[in-house]
């Protein structure tokens, strides 16, 4: 591996969502977002929710990040994420759907059947992916390209 890469591995407790060499990185952690190069100093940081960008060759690689945990170290970036897909495999009308109810839910804040910090995490969640999967933009087989 060349000295400007590094490893980045993407995990779920299912499945790997994205493993490749990258030139840059952009991951969403409590409080912001952190920018990785290669040779960046070790770090151990909580996950928050965003949208996680990879500089790989000459592309960019956009996948959503929600919770969990990022370790640097070396050349090798490992995020452990609660939650992760691609750009291209998000179901946006679903996402659309999600994004909406859970704001219906926040604009009656005096209904006790309603937990507010519940809603307010789907709302996020519905926000990132909405997000991303603007970005990502691509055609439908590029999810089974990107899985295969």
């Amino acid at each position: 591996m060349a000295s400007g890469n590094f490893t980045i591995e993407v995990v779920t407790p299912t499945r790997l969502v994205l493993k490749g060499t990258a030139t840059e990185a952009q991951i969403p952690v409590l409080g912001g977002y952190i920018g990785v190069l290669p040779g960046h100093t070790p770090l151990l940081a909580e996950m928050g929710y965003g949208e996680l960008t990879c500089r790989m060759g000459n592309h960019t690689t956009a996948c959503t990040a929600m919770g969990g945990f990022v370790e640097v170290l070396g050349n090798r970036v490992i995020v452990l994420a609660d939650r992760a897909e691609l750009a291209e495999e998000i179901d946006v009308p679903r996402a659309q759907t999600a994004r909406d109810r859970a704001a219906k839910r926040l604009a009656t804040p005096n209904d006790r059947t309603i937990d507010a910090k519940r809603a307010q995490a789907a709302l996020e969640r519905a926000q990132v992916r909405l997000k991303t999967a603007a970005r990502g933009n691509a055609a439908p087989s590029a999810a089974a390209h990107a899985a295969g």
